[in-house]
């Protein structure tokens, strides 16, 4: 027997797997949002990709009956999931009708149950009635063709059109009506369309257009390629007559083992097979890439990035807040004066050593000036200088200014080499200024009166 090298083989399991992964990352947000139609979307076309995924690696270059529960059910669920996606389409369309033709801009909890039960209804329950009607046109249970996995079969009978190839026709045309009545309506009635949305938390008008544009993708493709494949398909296959169940259902527990020689030499056949199992992966990479780079996708992968990494000891760096210069050192006025700033302790004054030697007598005598010295000091906790010996003789009195001039300048350089703390050092870079303001004071009257 001659054997076909698989063309698609790994680049069909990638595409599959990723399909898999990526649809379902926005499915958090979108449950929140009380969207069933998306919600079902994402659940239908993940199924689907993660089946074919498993089919298409068991049986690459095999047609062997290996998994025939695993074929049973994953046939069906194919079978389902074609139908399923253009329900959830319709849903989605749907809704969005209902919001174009809003008259309120408040809807209830039981108005959104009631439309979280019909979107249900008709996202899964018209698939699972499809795959339960397959059984009256299902000749035997499923084939297995070569590098493609189990499939689903069709008995080429006219009831066959009804229960099951008309579905996604026919879902595809009712969700064709919603959208150009959607588009209508919005046209229509933008004022309110946009108060709606502004009052609604769950939809933005970003989210709203991104619907549109996937109702519309679905829209302009389910139609044409649900028509093509079931021309395809049956093209050159005879249209049986319904006889009875038992004849439609003879020999039902057949597998057909179908390797890819055989079926891929059907150009119509391989086109039907080739598309179908294609297009699962495409709407799951379609929806990622119309909500997978939204903002909202956006956070939530920054959320879940640094959630994974506090496992490894990461975490966020914390913006850090610049406080101005003024309000430091208001903070510091405020505390130093008994007034408690925040948390700031209160400081307290310390109190300067008293100089052995009194200058301030000595200028306000030379001077001939009342008595309007600063207050006098007495040894305190602060550091105390040196006790070296003060000379008895007193200077003259400009030389007693400078002295004073100079102990106030150098007060402030003596205050940066110290290692006392910021809030500290102002109560002495206060008294520095009111020194050097009484010095020239004196200086002055001196002056005048010389």
């Amino acid at each position: 027997m001659a054997y076909i090298v698989n063309p698609t083989y790994p680049l069909f399991p990638i595409f599959a797997f990723f399909g898999f992964i990526l649809v379902l990352i926005p499915l958090p947000w979108h449950l929140q949002a009380w969207n069933a139609g998306t919600c079902v979307y994402m659940i239908w076309a993940a199924v689907a990709c993660l089946i074919e995924f498993v089919n298409s690696v068991v049986w690459n270059g095999s047609a062997l009956n290996v998994a025939p529960v695993w074929c049973d059910i994953s046939s069906k669920i194919l079978l389902g999931a074609g139908v399923g996606i253009p329900a959830a389409s319709l849903c989605i369309s749907r809704r969005l009708y209902k919001i174009a033709v809003i008259k309120t801009v408040s809807t209830t909890r039981q108005d959104k149950v009631r439309a979280l039960v019909i979107d249900l209804c008709i996202s899964i329950g018209i698939p699972v009635l499809v795959m339960i009607l397959h059984y009256v046109v299902q000749g035997h249970r499923f084939d297995i063709l070569e590098n493609v996995g189990c499939y689903p079969t069709i008995y080429n009978t006219l009831p066959a059109y009804f229960l099951v190839f008309m579905w996604p026709s026919l879902l595809g045309c009712v969700s064709f009506v919603f959208s150009g009545l959607t588009l209508h309506a919005f046209y229509k009635r933008r004022l309110e369309f946009s108060q709606f949305v502004n009052s609604n938390t769950s939809l933005s008008i970003n989210r709203y257009i991104r619907l549109m544009l996937l109702a519309a993708i679905e829209m302009a493709f389910t139609i044409p390629i649900s028509i093509y494949s079931i021309y395809i398909s049956n093209k050159g296959v005879t249209l049986e007559p319904w006889i009875s169940w038992s004849n439609v259902h003879y020999g039902f527990s057949y597998v057909g083992l179908i390797p890819a020689v055989e079926w891929a030499s059907d150009p119509g056949y391989k086109t039907s097979v080739e598309m179908t199992r294609w297009l699962f992966p495409s709407c799951a990479l379609l929806f990622f890439a119309i909500f997978g780079f939204a903002g909202e996708a956006r956070k939530n992968y920054c959320l879940a990035f640094w959630s994974v990494a506090k496992l490894f000891g990461w975490s966020p760096r914390k913006p850090q807040l610049s406080v101005p210069a003024s309000t430091r050192w208001n903070a510091a006025f405020k505390s130093n004066s008994g007034v408690s700033v925040g948390s700031l302790p209160a400081y307290t004054l310390p109190t300067p050593p008293r100089p052995k030697y009194n200058m301030d007598d000595d200028i306000e005598k030379s001077a001939g000036l009342p008595s309007a010295r600063l207050p006098e000091y007495s040894k305190g906790d602060g550091q105390s200088p040196t006790d070296s010996k003060y000379p008895l003789s007193v200077p003259p009195q400009h030389v007693d200014v400078r002295y004073y001039l100079l102990f106030a300048i150098a007060s402030p350089l003596s205050i940066g080499r110290t290692k006392t703390s910021h809030p500290a050092s102002i109560p002495s870079a206060i008294y520095t200024a009111q020194r050097v303001s009484y010095c020239i004071t004196i200086s002055h009257s001196a002056l005048s009166n010389s």
